[in-house]
């Protein structure tokens, strides 16, 4: 769906700026192509996953779990400003502001434990 979404605005952006000038619709595929390849988002959110994991594990560990905790959470707020900067999606820039501040909170709680 995102493709199909990227090309519809691709295509009227370049309506808009092109006026009646013909552009390929072929050249305009391709551009949609790419962006989506850009903003393609899939490997974040495994990465995300992946850590989120971690974080549940350790959690369930006995003994000092600060600084693995920090580094977890660190390396999460990486992956979710990565995904929020891939976006052109309101919703999902919303989303991942909302999960900055609840990682900034955990990081911040995570500095008191050792």
């Amino acid at each position: 769906k995102m493709p199909a979404a990227l090309a519809q605005r691709l295509r009227e952006r370049v309506r808009a700026l092109a006026g009646e000038a013909a552009i390929a619709g072929e050249r305009v595929a391709q551009e949609a192509v790419l962006l989506a390849e850009r903003s393609d988002v899939s490997e974040e959110l495994v990465r995300l996953q992946s850590h989120l994991d971690g974080l549940a594990r350790l959690l369930r560990t006995a003994g000092p779990v600060g600084r693995r905790l920090d580094f977890l959470l660190q390396e999460a707020h990486r992956e979710v400003n990565t995904i929020a900067a891939k976006s052109a999606d309101l919703g999902i820039t919303e989303l991942t502001l909302e999960a900055r501040v609840e990682i900034e909170k955990l990081r911040e709680q995570a500095q008191n434990v050792e």
